[in-house]
């Protein structure tokens, strides 16, 4: 035990870890951060309030010399930018070098700002599951820039198949389920049933395929697209919920947005947003629309458009979608 802590006093050691779990320690992003900075002989330090407050974490940077924090993609972000914009030079966050973020879409824009107030700042966006940690990851940071928004470097033992358990071809513009090799659980607690969709075998080797949807470009780099449970089928064609999201958010009067499948007589489910306001108020729903006609094709636009205070999410950054989905058909059914 001495010889350790001799090694761990060595000047030339790297600072150990001082870090914050923006979201609670029951989510793996939380959990799992928490741990890796124990590992490294570091601490961990844990907000006093049982929700996320944006200025009550940079707070806590500033007053413990925190180095490194973990959050839940723009569900986390967005407060915090806002808060630094908001306040400009009110904390000091020199003390802050890395910020991890896993479970929710974080997009470039976001970590565009956050670089504006924390030149020095690594942030390394991790694509995984509690069934498959370190499927794929992406670092952005003041020298490289940001990379693009679900845009991913897959991992040595990730890989991207068709729904037959053969590769997706780089650059085919066909979509895939990411899966992932190595040590992981062995199923689901009395579930075999999902536990056999989940866990397959793959060329002799037993893989995880959590359901998480991709496209491979020419260079090998992988676009999350969203998760296949999620998928939305309107008129024959598939939408993922999440790459509708991303443009919803990059308004600049959007603070948040969920985008959700209801049941349509024609064309089976139609695309419907719930938009929570940021700063300014929301525009109407034909400017929400053509902002998302003007990125994506037409038909995965919204039909419609609710605008809710707050689309409720949990304090680990997720959102009930089924909520929504009965929320919005009742809304729609009644207009």
């Amino acid at each position: 035990l001495d010889g350790v802590r001799e090694r761990l006093r060595r000047p030339d050691r790297h600072p150990s870890p001082r870090q914050v779990p923006g979201p609670p320690l029951m989510h793996g992003t939380g959990l799992f951060t928490a741990i890796a900075a124990l590992d490294s002989a570091g601490c961990v330090v844990l907000p006093p309030s049982r929700r996320f407050h944006p200025e009550e974490l940079l707070d806590l940077v500033e007053a413990e010399r925190v180095t490194e924090v973990s959050i839940v993609g723009d569900a986390f972000a967005r407060p915090l930018l806002a808060a630094l914009d908001a306040h400009p030079g009110r904390w000091d966050l020199s003390s802050l070098w890395l910020m991890v973020s896993s479970g929710v879409m974080w997009s470039a824009e976001v970590k565009a700002g956050l670089l504006r107030h924390v030149p020095r700042l690594t942030m390394v966006d991790t694509l995984g599951s509690s069934e498959a940690v370190g499927i794929a990851s992406s670092r952005s940071d003041g020298e490289r820039g940001t990379v693009a928004t679900a845009g991913f470097q897959l991992g040595p033992h990730t890989r991207v198949v068709d729904d037959d358990g053969r590769d997706v071809a780089p650059g085919s513009g066909r979509p895939g389920l990411l899966a992932l090799r190595g040590r992981g659980p062995v199923g689901y607690y009395k579930d075999p049933e999902k536990t056999a969709r989940t866990w397959r075998v793959l060329d002799g080797e037993r893989w995880t395929v959590p359901g998480d949807v991709a496209e491979v470009a020419s260079d090998g780099t992988v676009r999350l697209l969203g998760r296949g449970s999620a998928v939305i089928n309107t008129g024959g064609e598939k939408v993922f919920p999440e790459e509708v999201e991303e443009v919803l958010k990059r308004h600049p009067a959007v603070g948040d947005a969920v985008v959700v499948g209801v049941p349509d007589a024609r064309f089976g489910e139609s695309v419907v947003a719930v938009v929570e306001a940021g700063r300014d108020p929301v525009p109407d729903e034909a400017v929400l629309v053509g902002w998302v006609k003007a990125h994506l094709a037409g038909y995965k636009a919204p039909r419609r458009v609710l605008v809710v205070e707050s689309v409720g999410r949990a304090p680990n950054g997720k959102v009930d979608h089924p909520r929504w989905r009965r929320e919005a058909s009742s809304r729609l059914g009644s207009a």
